[in-house]
């Protein structure tokens, strides 16, 4: 197997077993059935819109995250991740991805976890919500999608 294909394999294996855990704490009668679209141009354009008013701030208007993004800060918090290619984003399922945004790491991670992130629900509709990851799954390259595309086949294997 080429480098490629172990790097695949490891990041499904590894995808499968963050949406293990990460789905336990899943709040209760979330919808397990979400589905990013990001080659549905109407709700890419609306995602772009939301993600602009809502995310860019921390998350950067190209999804490029804030800089030392995996070592936490004086606050004990984890600057915001990247969402494009170079981050850990297109790593998780749909169903985590909508969860991580509506309710925010903290309460997905639960105990004393910090995150500067605030759930969403109550201020993005479950739609608005879906559009945005639509948007940035959008930007991703093709090799990206399909690797993220695997990672959903896996979990709804679960």
């Amino acid at each position: 197997m080429n480098n490629k294909g172990v790097m695949a394999l490891g990041a499904l294996i590894g995808a499968a077993i963050m949406y293990g855990i990460v789905s336990y704490f899943i709040p209760a009668g979330t919808d397990q059935n979400v589905e990013l679209r990001p080659d549905d141009l109407q709700l890419v354009a609306l995602g772009k819109k939301v993600y602009d008013a809502n995310c860019a701030s921390c998350h950067g208007a190209k999804l490029q995250g804030e800089a030392n993004w995996r070592e936490r800060g004086p606050d004990g918090m984890l600057p915001a991740p990247p969402h494009d290619e170079t981050g850990h984003t297109w790593h998780h399922p749909d169903v985590v991805l909508v969860a991580l945004t509506k309710y925010g790491p903290a309460a997905m991670a639960g105990g004393d976890y910090k995150s500067a992130m605030q759930g969403y629900e109550g201020v993005l509709s479950d739609e608005e919500i879906i559009a945005s990851l639509s948007y940035i799954k959008s930007r991703w390259p093709r090799e990206v999608v399909a690797r993220h595309d695997q990672i959903n086949q896996s979990a709804a294997a679960q």
